[in-house]
């Protein structure tokens, strides 16, 4: 499983330390506040195009293959740049990156599922996400140190060589899972299978439990500014927020196996917390601002392993791979909608009403969770005993 948990921080870290000190690089590579935009969308626009794909690929030929071609390809688009350290060649390094993570991420997820009996997947995909959250954590701090010491190459040169390194470690230590037989599946099965809520409600709690993240990391630091505070306060929210989803999630995981949780309560309870935070996010000042990001973590903790273990259960596991991977779309969509929603409220308004807006959207979709009840006779027999 170690492996796996590295193949999680690889591509946190590499998302969050590029995406954070792209603006900083001091060079000519980004040139404009046009040029940065695009730099970011390509990496994003690559994985919400591309992680369904492999994630039907890693089903069809194995998850294991797909994982260890995208771990290659990850460190070979970060050498590129850092060997040809030319701007044109950045934004192919970052497509390819975005790209290399679509395949490694949903198959790293499914081998997640795979490797671990279906009692354990809560504390499986719980620690799975601790260490994706490190490497939201430490992205921006470390991404930040290594472009001060050596700029955007030596950044792209440390993610080749993690890239690599997991890459031989996944090679060694992850063993060989077969892919599964499976029936015959048409366009108009798959859509159906999407629109169920067995697989609808976890992503939905997904996709908003990312854009509440999103909506924190990137306009938290702008209320402090706003209200007075220096980098150092705002700096200190964003990472309470970070760390209390890592410590949040593996709890919430252990939780659900023990039965002292389920999936419903727990994603129910989840976007409240969160929601909660984003309305605290509303008040002035740095209490308001430290409070709002512990609740926002913490929500996002407790929804991201119930919602990946709930998907796992109910879908068969020769369907792992599309399923995990259809799951993280709705997450690129909930990464990259939030912001669009507060920022849109926020030119109309201000950004008070922004974190309003939102928070009302994540409560009615808490409202929605403890209202809907599938009968236990439609539930995947691991939520059967849980189902109250």
């Amino acid at each position: 499983m170690w492996p796996l948990y590295a193949a999680g921080f690889t591509t946190a870290f590499g998302a969050h330390g590029i995406a954070a000190s792209l603006g900083s690089d001091t060079g000519d590579a980004v040139t404009s506040l046009l040029v940065l935009g695009g730099l970011l969308a390509l990496y994003d626009g690559a994985e919400v195009l591309l992680k369904p794909v492999f994630g039907t690929l890693a089903d069809r030929i194995g998850a294991r293959p797909v994982l260890l071609g995208g771990l290659v390809a990850f460190a070979a688009a970060s050498a590129l740049y850092a060997i040809a350290d030319s701007p044109g060649w950045l934004w192919a390094a970052r497509l390819g990156q975005g790209a290399a993570a679509s395949a490694f991420s949903p198959s790293a997820s499914a081998l997640v599922a795979r490797l671990n009996p279906a009692a354990k997947h809560g504390r499986a995909f719980g620690t799975y996400g601790f260490y994706k959250s490190i490497g939201y954590t430490l992205g921006p701090l470390l991404g930040g140190v290594l472009v001060w010491a050596g700029g955007l190459r030596l950044l792209f040169t440390v993610l080749a060589v993690l890239g690599a390194a997991v890459a031989v470690w996944a090679v060694v230590a992850v063993p060989v899972v077969a892919p599964l037989p499976k029936s015959r599946q048409t366009v108009l099965d798959l859509a159906r299978r999407l629109v169920d809520p067995v697989f609808l409600a976890p992503t939905a709690a997904l996709a908003a439990a990312t854009a509440a993240l999103s909506v924190g990391v990137g306009f938290l630091p702008v209320s402090g500014r706003v209200a007075g505070l220096g980098a150092v306060a705002t700096g200190a929210a964003v990472s309470v927020l970070a760390g209390c989803a890592a410590v949040v999630q593996p709890q919430a995981g252990r939780a659900l196996d023990a039965g002292r949780l389920t999936v419903r309560s727990g994603l129910a309870a989840g976007l409240c917390v969160t929601a909660a935070g984003l309305a605290c996010a509303m008040l002035p000042g740095l209490s308001g601002i430290l409070i709002g990001a512990a609740l926002i973590g913490a929500g996002t903790g407790l929804i991201t392993p119930l919602g990946f273990a709930a998907l796992a259960a109910s879908t068969p596991q020769e369907r792992l791979g599309q399923t995990m991977g259809a799951a993280e779309l709705g997450r690129e969509l909930g990464d990259a909608g939030g912001p669009l929603l507060v920022a849109a409220v926020a030119s109309l308004a201000t950004l008070t009403y922004g974190f309003g807006v939102l928070a009302a959207v994540i409560g009615v979709g808490a409202v929605v969770a403890v209202v809907h009840r599938r009968p236990a006779s439609e539930l995947p027999q691991t939520e059967q005993g849980n189902v109250n």
